[in-house]
């Protein structure tokens, strides 16, 4: 009697499969609905394409999808994913979970600094970042985990005269607790070594010693002697926080 009745469900499963795998994400995926939407959509639920993907009133971009069916067996929904907007690229292995948990894996992400694509960012700051991450993991909107390296290329603030702010990078460790990343600088007119504190807020934490080189332009030279005095070696202590 046991062996009939897996056979069933085991045909059971895969029919559902099959006509997921073949069922058209328009039919699923809502369209012209003012909290998020696609202009349009291709392809299957288990494999499609969303083009001109916003949430709320923000542009998101084109998205592509490829369901990975095993892990619906434990409850979870994962899927390759690749976002594209403008000059701005990223891919990664997307898992969500009950609880409002998001956890990503594998994440490649080039993308010019927007305002528009990193919302709380001042206009007046320019360049490019890149991160490499092997673990990012959001719990109810707030990162929990964090491990990879995350750099920022060719910074300069335009609020008044270009100045060249130089080129920085960021290395998470990953583990329990706030993610707490290594800083320190590429190149450029700056020297910095410090570490940067992502907290529950959501908000993040940024301390460490800075100092000017030979090169620096001299209004960034005499903004960084505003901090106070240096030590011996010519660093002086630079903190800023925020909230997202």
């Amino acid at each position: 009697m046991k062996r009939p009745f897996w056979i069933a469900l085991l045909a059971a499963v895969a029919f559902i499969v099959i006509v997921l795998a073949r069922l058209p994400a328009a039919w699923v995926i809502p369209s012209g609905r003012p909290e998020g939407s696609c202009a349009s959509i291709d392809g299957s639920l288990w494999s499609g394409t969303c083009a001109g993907l916003t949430v709320g009133k923000n542009a998101v971009g084109d998205v592509t999808w490829e369901l990975q069916p095993l892990r619906l067996l434990l409850g979870r929904l994962a899927a390759r994913v690749s976002l594209t907007h403008g000059a701005a690229s990223a891919t990664g292995d997307v898992e969500m979970t009950f609880g409002q948990r998001v956890t990503a894996r594998n994440v490649v992400a080039d993308l010019p600094l927007d305002p528009k694509l990193i919302p709380g960012l001042s206009r007046t700051l320019h360049g490019r970042a890149r991160a490499e991450l092997a673990l990012l993991s959001i719990q109810r909107g707030i990162i929990t985990d964090l491990k990879g390296r995350i750099e920022a290329h060719d910074l300069e603030d335009r609020s008044g005269a270009i100045t060249p702010l130089g080129s920085y990078v960021v290395i998470f460790p990953g583990g329990g607790g706030e993610p707490v990343g290594k800083v320190h600088d590429l190149d450029g007119p700056i020297a910095f070594e410090g570490t940067l504190r992502l907290t529950r807020q959501p908000g993040y934490v940024l301390e460490g010693l800075i100092a000017t080189r030979r090169d620096a332009p001299r209004e960034l030279v005499n903004n960084i002697q505003w901090l106070g005095s240096p030590d011996a070696s010519g660093r002086r202590q630079f903190g800023i926080e925020g909230t997202f």
